[in-house]
């Protein structure tokens, strides 16, 4: 068995033009490509002290995070570094009714969002006290420090325009079920402002040549169906990722949507309509990403798969097994990147998730 230290020993060089074309299923890739929405902090720490991928930067540097950035996600294999822009910090916070603050338990900062409670828009009164930033007056010299010292064979990475989500939380789950008959007119307006702020944001970083990719999260979903009905998602959510994969298509950029749950009634749509590049988050229950494969592979490009609960409860030579099994299926044709069923959470062990990098790196079909 290869432990930990022997694992990415073969170098990956990163080719952010390779990963695009896969994604848009131009041909049978020649190597695996690996994608993750988030890498928790302390997986990605762990993994930097195992193979001192911090020598040689000055920690007192006022980048030194920035470069620790781009070099922790090159070495793990990725093409791209993920940025963000600030203007949604501070709309919707745990200070907000309807967000409580993480658990004790958990940690890095997740939010946890409440399902229930008093608070949150509920009342017109609550919306039009809402003050939204203009994503246009944003700070964005984050990205430009990146656009300006980014290896020139990676590439940006941009998100999310979470559509949904955000309206989920700002007006608590149930908040929100309850006026889908009580005030549908109100969750018809915040929808509408939220779709405008989110194209707003995707304008801003389309000013930048270098954001390639476009990855967006919006969960809409859970183990058997859509979190409210899918017509109206249809209708009042998905215009909106739609308009914006039109202004990333109309610059030659990659719209790709991260949403968990069962998305069976919305994959016409978001293939036909929004057409989306790739879509993201597969769990075992739901449907296996080598289903998908077979069921979507020959129309959309499908992303990660290695599922969450096999990933952290299997030996490192099981991941491995899944790994080849998965690349069997999903990798022939092109469409298909590598990665975990979700997310790099902070309990998926670290010799697994190197696992599952390490075998990608030495699959040959």
């Amino acid at each position: 068995m290869r432990d930990g230290r022997a694992a990415l020993s073969i170098e990956v060089k990163p080719d952010y033009e390779a990963f695009l074309a896969n994604i848009r299923r131009k041909g049978a890739a020649r190597r695996v490509h690996h994608v993750e929405l988030v890498w928790d902090g302390s997986i990605l720490d762990a993994i930097a002290e195992r193979f001192g991928v911090k020598e040689g930067l000055d920690s007192s540097h006022p980048d030194y995070a920035r470069w620790y950035v781009i070099k922790i996600l090159r070495f793990l294999g990725y093409d791209y570094v993920p940025v963000c822009l600030p203007p949604l910090t501070g709309l919707f916070t745990p200070g907000l009714p309807g967000i409580a603050a993480a658990p004790p338990s958990q940690t890095s900062g997740a939010d946890w969002v409440a399902a229930i409670g008093s608070g949150g828009i509920r009342t017109w009164e609550a919306f039009e006290k809402l003050t939204w930033p203009d994503p246009f007056e944003a700070d964005t010299s984050e990205i430009e420090w990146f656009h300006r010292n980014l290896p020139d064979d990676m590439c940006l990475m941009a998100g999310c325009h979470n559509v949904f989500e955000y309206t989920r939380s700002a007006m608590s789950y149930e908040g929100l079920c309850y006026a889908f008959y009580d005030q549908p007119e109100l969750v018809d307006a915040f929808i509408q402002r939220m779709g405008e702020f989110l194209c707003d944001m995707c304008q801003v970083f389309l000013q930048f040549e270098r954001i390639k990719f476009f990855f967006e999260g919006d969960d809409m979903g859970f183990k058997t169906g859509t979190m409210v009905s899918h017509i109206f998602l249809k209708e009042k959510v998905l215009p909106w990722h739609k308009r914006m994969a039109e202004l990333c298509h109309q610059k030659d950029r990659v719209y790709c949507l991260h949403s968990c749950g069962k998305m069976d009634d919305l994959m016409g749509a978001l293939i036909e309509e929004v057409k989306l590049d790739g879509r993201h988050s597969f769990e075992d229950t739901i449907e296996p990403v080598t289903l998908a494969k077979q069921r979507w592979g020959n129309r959309i490009a499908l992303l990660g798969g290695i599922d969450m609960d096999f990933l952290c409860r299997s030996t490192p030579e099981e991941v491995r097994r899944r790994v080849r099994e998965t690349l069997d299926i999903c990798l022939p044709g092109g469409g298909y990147c590598l990665g975990t069923g979700n997310t790099v959470a902070s309990y998926v062990p670290v010799g697994n998730y190197l696992a599952m990098l390490d075998e990608g790196r030495r699959y040959t079909a």
